[in-house]
This record gives C-alpha cells, sequence and structure tokens, in this order.
C-alpha cells in the first residue's frame, strides 16, 4: 500500500508541473505576459517528465495511466485557477478516467 501511495504522489507532482508548466507557457504566449514566464514553464514541463521516471511500472503503463490523473488534473486547475466548475457530465468522465488509471497501474497481475 505504501508503494501505491507514493506512486499516486510522483503522478500528482508530474501532473502539477505539467499543468503549471503548460499554463505559464499559455500565458506568455496567449496572454502577452513575460517571456521569464514561458522560460520558466519551459523548465517546470521538464521536471515533469523527470518525475514520471519515478513510476515502478513501465514506460507505457506509466503514460496510458498518467492520461487519467491529467484529465482529473486539468479539470481541477480549470475549476480552482480558472474559475470554471465541472459539470456532472466532467465528473463522469474524470472519474471513469480515475478508475482507469487504478486498473492500469495497480490491479494485480497474474
Amino acid at each position: 500500500m505504501r508503494q501505491v501511495v507514493k506512486s499516486l504522489l510522483y503522478f500528482v507532482w508530474a501532473g502539477l508541473f505539467e499543468i503549471g508548466g503548460g499554463y505559464l507557457i499559455w500565458l506568455w504566449l496567449r496572454e502577452g505576459k513575460s517571456i521569464w514566464l514561458g522560460i520558466f514553464g519551459a523548465l517546470t514541463l521538464s521536471l515533469y517528465g523527470a518525475i514520471a521516471t519515478f513510476q515502478p511500472a513501465n514506460f507505457g503503463r506509466v503514460y496510458a495511466a498518467y492520461g487519467g490523473v491529467f484529465i482529473a488534473m486539468a479539470m481541477l486547475w480549470g475549476w480552482k485557477v480558472e474559475g470554471v466548475a465541472p459539470d456532472r457530465y466532467d465528473v463522469i468522465g474524470v472519474s471513469l478516467a480515475l478508475l482507469s488509471v487504478l486498473i492500469i497501474m495497480y490491479w494485480p497481475r497474474v
């Protein structure tokens, strides 16, 4: 169970770095903010890639599962940072994505 919690924390950290880095680049390019935000965003995105390497599973499984985590975190980001509340269909979709993550990463293999 400790390994699962550690793995989930890696997913959360990777998601924060990916979404945060992408958002900083978005602010630079789409909203005309400082180029330094874009540079910091690019560095932040590279940390996302490095954090994913700490996962115990193989590359394909980790990145497939990360897609589900990204969906959930992007919805949370939109809600908390941009003020766009998810509707019931967003919640259903996120729930299915997170269920998929649990199956891909943590379902016992024979």
